[in-house]
């Protein structure tokens, strides 16, 4: 049992991370997170993309005025 407890708070002490100031700006970029709703990252992918007044990478053709 006190190996089991032992190994137990081994593992817990490993995946803690202490995130550098420097380091937080790169994990909070967009490009880092999951996209979970599609309809909804194709709402942020359309606004970006007309702010933006260019498209890259999605496929699709287009302006920047918003009437695709």
């Amino acid at each position: 049992m006190r190996t089991l407890l032992l190994l137990l708070a081994a593992a817990s002490l490993v995946s803690c991370v202490t995130v550098k100031p420097q380091e937080r700006a790169v994990l909070a970029d967009p490009i880092m997170q999951f996209e979970g709703d599609p309809h909804q990252s194709a709402q942020l992918r359309h606004a970006i993309d007309n702010r933006e007044g260019s498209f890259g990478g999605s496929g699709v053709a287009g302006g920047g005025c918003g009437c695709n």
